[in-house]
């Protein structure tokens, strides 16, 4: 069978869930992207588990529960939500000094959090975000996962590098002769089938954690209900809330550009709060998006769809309760290499081409570095993406404030003096401008023209008015004129008042 058509997947791209119910072209295509991209959750999940000190099936069921909830209600279609390990990084210190009992309180106010941000609007707060700091995200976010895969390649096996070269050679050649079934499920069903025929002694999924193939019930609360507990969750919980919103809304950005469609960040904001509550009762542990497998599901499995993440969460619910033994076979070295072959897909080439780094600003390539390099030393995207976006901002202040001139012009007569004042007024420009007033030379008649400038903040006003001041102590007539209605209301209102 032939690759789906460029009308196919310009159909996909923009179909609703339910329209793909009527092709079955499209609908085959979300399914086997959903089972592929449980395959791809799972050694992640359970690697995540031991590092948040909670049982693996906890985290499994947790992520059920958080995939199919935001199947029904998140605003970014085929993005995977999961327990994730930027979560399990924040929770692991209160569990490990509190005990788990304490988990539970810790993501229902994270829970809440996030609802209260996605329903203010405050998710909006994400187009401030530069690109420079999303390319460095995603290329952080590639040499972590292909960084993640190497202990599985160490001390093992000699048996585990054919089998991964297999892998490879299957998601790499098998598209070239047809995209009918993922290639990398593809990969991961014959590797595990000549694992278990020929009863190879191989590293698998099973070795990472239990599996029992029981569901937990719900997770008492045992944690007292005071002003303690409070004061004990609340640092976890506000860190839970933000880092799995700042991965969630990143991640809906990268699959936006992917796909070329919308998505609603406010929307995704409060419906992960909503399965955050949920997956809290049943476990304890909480989640966000998971930019890895949301690629695998994307780019790989090409799914456009909720029904994808939907077949995800039901394929890793039934794979955990009925098929448990079979999923606990599954050898490493194939969902290893599947991941690798995301991570180097993830990269984002063109951002480190030597021809476009000549070209780019350097302070856009500093701020992309910087990114990266602290993602990559705290294995935190979040850490990462705040010190991208407060570098970012800083540089940009400093380059509009290069812009700032003040011209000075005496009339012939030199019994008055012009300034003509060009470019954005903020802190970072106004501060120098009280030096470019010649106090001492200029004559008793003093005209400031604003009309190239505006005023952007109060920092602006005050040194104004230290100027206005300035001249009048020294008997001078100044006149501040060409102001645009917005500036002239903001200085009018705090004038004086400074």
């Amino acid at each position: 069978m032939n690759a789906p058509s460029e009308s196919l997947r310009n159909r996909m791209r923009s179909m609703p869930s339910i329209a793909v119910f009527r092709s079955p072209k499209a609908l085959s295509v979300e399914v086997l992207a959903g089972v592929i991209t449980t395959l791809a959750l799972i050694p992640e999940v359970i690697s995540f588990s031991v590092i948040a000190g909670v049982k693996p099936e906890v985290s499994l069921i947790a992520s059920v529960i958080l995939a199919i909830t935001m199947s029904f209600l998140g605003g970014r279609p085929a993005m995977v939500t999961a327990a994730a390990g930027s979560v399990a990084l924040v929770v692991a210190p209160l569990v490990k000094s509190h005990g788990v009992e304490y988990l539970l309180p810790a993501v229902i106010l994270a829970g809440l959090v996030q609802i209260v941000f996605g329903v203010s609007g405050l998710a909006r707060l994400m187009q401030f975000i530069p690109r420079s700091v999303m390319i460095g995200f995603v290329n952080a976010l590639a040499i972590l996962i292909f960084m993640a895969q190497i202990q599985h390649l160490v001390g093992v096996p000699w048996l585990v590098y054919p089998l991964f070269v297999l892998t490879i050679l299957i998601v790499v050649v098998l598209p070239r002769l047809t995209r009918a079934v993922p290639a990398a499920l593809v990969a991961i069903v014959v590797v595990t089938a000549i694992v278990i025929v020929t009863g190879m002694s191989v590293p698998s999924v099973g070795d990472d954690g239990s599996m029992s193939g029981v569901l937990p019930g719900l997770t008492p609360f045992l944690a007292p209900i005071n002003l303690e507990t409070l004061q004990i969750v609340w640092p976890t919980a506000v860190c839970i809330a933000f880092v799995g919103l700042l991965e969630s809304l990143l991640t809906a950005k990268v699959v936006d550009d992917l796909t070329g469609t919308g998505s609603s960040k406010s929307r995704e904001s409060w419906a992960l709060g909503v399965a955050n509550l949920f997956a809290g009762f049943f476990g304890g542990i909480a989640g966000c998006a998971m930019i890895g497998q949301t690629i695998v599901n994307v780019k790989i499995g090409r799914a456009r769809t909720r029904i994808s993440t939907l077949v995800a969460g039901a394929t890793l619910l039934l794979l955990v309760t009925t098929l448990s033994g079979v999923m606990a076979r599954i050898p490493m070295v194939a969902l290893a290499a599947v991941m690798m072959i995301v991570a180097i897909t993830t990269m984002n080439w063109g951002s480190v081409n030597p021809m476009l780094l000549k070209r780019m600003p350097l302070s856009e390539t500093i701020v992309m570095v910087v990114t990266v390099a602290v993602v990559v030393a705290t294995g935190n995207l979040a850490v990462g993406v705040a010190a991208g976006v407060v570098l970012a901002l800083a540089l940009f202040a400093r380059r509009v404030a290069h812009h700032l001139r003040v011209d000075r012009a005496l009339d012939a007569a030199g019994s008055s003096v012009r300034y003509n004042v060009h470019g954005p007024l903020f802190f970072g420009s106004s501060n120098t401008l009280i030096d470019r007033f010649a106090f001492a030379q200029d004559p008793k008649s003093v005209v400031i023209d604003m009309t190239h400038a505006q005023i952007w903040d109060a920092s602006t006003v005050w040194v104004l008015d230290a100027i206005e001041l300035k001249y009048r102590a020294q008997g001078a007539a100044i006149v501040l004129e060409g102001l645009d209605e917005r500036s002239h209301t903001f200085r009018s209102r705090i004038s004086g008042h400074l």
